[in-house]
């Protein structure tokens, strides 16, 4: 038998109108009037957001990387009415659009309940919360600078400041800078200062394989607390970077120098990387000495920056055989053995001429000016230049071919980075000793390998066919410096850095 649909239809209980057949025996609204399954649920509430870092709290103590309608915003939302809506069955939850700028956040919840006699009755509500800005912890940390747990001290005791420069370069482009509370330069180094242990430890490791050093560290009790026995402790860490710069002269020991393959204890540094590399001027014979090999032989410089002289090649003669020692280690390949008589520019009307051997026999020429130490008049107090045989000594030791500084300043179309640290008083030896690094990477391939080098617009672009001239960076070594606008945060700007 079938009915019409009048017949099936019964009446609300509350106020007569005709409606299927439910256990409530109700109309949806008076079911609504009378139950309200969203009670208890709260309908406000707030969230806690970090303008530094914009990250959101998520309690009891972690900030977590969120983005606006997010899956994970929302399931933050969502945890701080867990257990009001552990009464309903979350059916649907979305956001609705908000301004950004609004420090407001909507959510549209649908939940479902069991009501009269097991009547399901399913409700949609809008839960608000309200952005507060909060400081997190690290941010905090990071804004009052004083508040650290592990510092490294970084030292050197030379007066040039090349290897660190150098050391700069090499932290910038690791980025091993973004997790420092604070970098403050004092006269022997830097000051590196960290919120923790683990951070200030990674520094020190990473020192240790770019720079020849040594570390040592200690720990200074701040706090104990007795009942969960828990310490807070201050950390330093020392890290001692080798005494020894590019283009340093030093004298090894007898037993370092017979280890190296018997060559000379008169030596000139080259460069500086994880090792210090020595060439000795009178063979062209090269070593490598790590951190450890050093502390267990020191050695000196003989002579500082400032004690360089100009000399001028009167004439030289390229070695083209060179019979090896016994025991002779290998040689370098990128210069040229040359003897060479040269004469010192402040000794022009002077009949006074030295000679010498020197490893910059594939860039000196009869005429050009060289910068070098004069070990025939000055006095050596080492230990072991003191020992030496004095015929063994050469009367003059040949660093680098001097060019006009001030015409590689103008041409020089690159520039480098640098940390943002707490500086001293500005030094004008500072300087120079930065044009000094500047011209090292010119000259020097396998430290520029090391270094993001960066194009400067502002400075044109010159043919780079001059031969006869300083030595120049290819513009294909050098990397463009990204500028990005505040603008492009979104939108148009979006679509540009895509």
């Amino acid at each position: 038998l079938s009915f019409p649909p009048s017949l099936c239809s019964s009446l609300c209980c509350q106020c007569g109108v005709p409606i299927p057949p439910n256990p409530a025996n109700m109309c949806v609204g008076c079911l609504r009037a009378q139950v309200d399954i969203t009670e208890g649920i709260p309908k406000q509430g707030t969230v806690h957001f970090c303008k530094q870092c914009e990250r959101y709290l998520q309690p009891p103590g972690t900030w977590i990387q969120c983005s606006l309608e997010s899956r994970e915003l929302l399931a933050l939302c969502l945890k701080k009415i867990k257990a009001s809506l552990s009464k309903v069955r979350l059916i649907d939850a979305g956001f609705i659009w908000t301004e950004p700028h609004s420090k407001r956040l909507k959510l549209k919840l649908t939940v479902q309940k069991e009501v009269i006699n097991g009547a399901v009755l399913q409700q949609v509500f809008v839960v608000e919360y309200i952005v507060q800005s909060q400081m997190c912890e690290d941010c905090h940390r990071i804004e009052a600078k004083d508040f650290w747990k592990a510092v490294v001290q970084v030292r050197q005791k030379t007066l040039h400041k090349k290897t660190f420069y150098y050391l700069e370069q090499l932290i910038l482009k690791h980025k091993l800078h973004q997790n420092t509370l604070r970098i403050k330069e004092i006269h022997d180094g830097l000051d590196f200062y960290y919120s923790s242990k683990q951070q200030a430890q990674k520094m020190v490791d990473f020192l240790q394989c770019t720079v020849p050093s040594r570390s040592k560290s200690s720990q200074r009790l701040i706090s104990h607390d007795i009942h969960s026995n828990v310490y807070n402790y201050k950390s330093t860490f020392s890290v001692e970077i080798v005494p020894i710069c590019k283009d340093n002269v030093v004298c090894l020991s007898p037993k370092l120098a017979q280890s190296l393959g018997n060559m000379s204890q008169i030596c000139v540094c080259i460069r500086v990387t994880s090792a210090i590399h020595l060439i000795d001027p009178r063979t062209l014979q090269i070593a490598e000495i790590d951190g450890s090999t050093y502390w267990r032989h020191p050695f000196n410089s003989l002579f500082h920056p400032k004690q360089l002289e100009e000399f001028i090649i009167m004439d030289i003669n390229r070695v083209h055989e060179k019979k090896k020692g016994a025991g002779a280690g290998a040689r370098s390949t990128k210069h040229t053995l040359a003897e060479a008589w040269v004469r010192k520019t402040s000794e022009l009307d002077t009949d006074q001429q030295y000679f010498c051997c020197t490893h910059l026999g594939h860039i000196l020429n009869p005429g050009d000016l060289v910068l070098g130490f004069d070990l025939a008049n000055c006095n050596l107090n080492d230990e072991f230049a003191n020992k030496m045989n004095p015929h063994n000594i050469p009367d003059v030791v040949l660093i680098k071919k001097s060019y006009d500084r001030s015409k590689r300043q103008r041409r020089r179309n690159w520039k480098l980075k640098e940390l943002e640290r707490d500086r001293e008083a500005p030094d004008t030896d500072d300087e120079r000793q930065y044009q000094d690094f500047l011209e090292d990477l010119e000259e020097d391939e396998a430290i520029r390998k090391n270094v993001n080098i960066y194009r400067n617009a502002d400075v044109p672009v010159e043919s780079d066919t001059d031969e006869d001239g300083p030595p120049r960076i290819s513009l294909a070594e050098m990397l463009e410096d990204l500028h990005i606008s505040e603008d492009a945060t979104g939108g148009e700007g979006a679509e540009m850095l895509t």
